[in-house]
């Protein structure tokens, strides 16, 4: 969602002197809070201002650094300490820039956060929204990396890629820049935690509860059940983040081999009949364990770009060799439930 080294707890931690145990807790328990008693709204209100935040905070700081620095001594700083940076041929970085664009596909097609939203609209808003958001967040990739290249010309010395925007920004803007990173860092975060939260919630109870342990289940049942699922996912996120065993850079790219492996899988179900669970499991499993490999044996920039490839290659074999054809009728529930509700009569 975010440029990893705008959102990250070390940053946040040194911009604001709040114990990052503190920060952590306090972001997580408020949203647990407006997710718990606003559902689905509160997370979509909530998530189009902090997008709007997010969107104008980093604008901003990159256009006032533009002001701030002479973009030909940039170019020649860059050019004598950092060359490789100039190269739009240098192969990591166009390894980066393919396996970033399979983590983003995938993100989307695996996500539960995507398709609960999509499921959401209405269906003639669907296309609109979508390919709005999309052109609207494009600055950002552009304004962060602008602001990263112009540390160097700026006297700035990057220890920790996590940091340079928050550093950058606090030069150029004093305190109320390091005021404006740390909110778009918060908006950052909870724009992410309640969205999963919703959406995991949302998974867990109907295709799982509703479908598959409770199909009579009321309404005021699942949203009693809804509300213990929603708190125990949040107690659950905050043990896990309470050691700070990696920080989001590592969380971020360990995840690209695993969503990048979804995305073939699901295209293929799609569109070709002869697609089959058993093809589809093991282009994941696959695809994940090789990008995982490939993340610690090569490096992040190549992990889901690989995955993507492994999961491909497995995914149109196993299709291939397929005799199943899949018939869309099974998952029409209408027709489900009009089975299940017609009477048996016995002869």
């Amino acid at each position: 969602r975010f440029p990893c080294d705008w959102s990250s707890d070390v940053c946040s931690s040194d911009l604001s002197g709040i114990d990052y145990i503190y920060g952590m807790s306090v972001i997580l328990g408020v949203c647990v809070l407006y997710t718990l008693f606003g559902g689905l709204y509160a997370v979509i209100g909530t998530d189009f201002v902090q997008s709007l935040i997010i969107l104008i905070g980093i604008v901003v700081v990159g256009a006032v650094v533009l002001t701030k620095v002479d973009l030909p001594t940039v170019y020649t700083d860059l050019a004598t300490t950092q060359p490789a940076l100039l190269d739009v041929m240098m192969p990591v970085a166009l390894l980066a820039l393919f396996n970033n664009m399979f983590f983003g596909f995938g993100e989307i097609f695996h996500n539960n956060v995507w398709w609960s939203r999509a499921f959401a609209m209405r269906g003639d808003v669907s296309h609109k929204a979508f390919f709005l958001s999309g052109f609207l967040w494009f600055p950002i990739p552009v304004a962060a990396g602008f602001i990263a290249l112009c540390a160097g010309s700026m006297g700035i010395n990057i220890t920790d890629i996590d940091g340079a925007g928050p550093m950058v920004a606090s030069q150029v803007l004093g305190p109320i820049g390091a005021v404006v990173v740390f909110v778009v860092v918060f908006c950052s975060l909870a724009s992410s935690i309640d969205s999963l939260l919703a959406a995991t919630s949302d998974l867990i109870i109907q295709d799982v509860y509703h479908k598959m342990i409770a199909p009579s289940a009321g309404e005021a049942e699942l949203r009693k059940l809804g509300t213990f699922i929603i708190v125990g996912l949040g107690i659950l996120t905050w043990v896990i983040s309470l050691p700070r065993i990696a920080d989001l850079n590592m969380v971020l790219f360990l995840s690209g081999p695993l969503v990048a492996s979804a995305i073939f899988p699901v295209i293929c179900g799609l569109y070709w009949k002869k697609a089959n669970q058993t093809g589809a499991l093991i282009a994941l499993l696959t695809g994940s364990g090789v990008g995982l490999y490939t993340y610690f044996a090569i490096g992040w920039f190549a992990a889901s770009l690989i995955s993507a490839a492994i999961s491909l290659v497995v995914m149109l074999v196993s299709t291939a060799l397929s005799q199943s054809r899949f018939d869309w009728d099974e998952l029409d529930e209408s027709k489900l439930e009009k089975v299940t509700a017609e009477p048996i009569h016995k002869s």
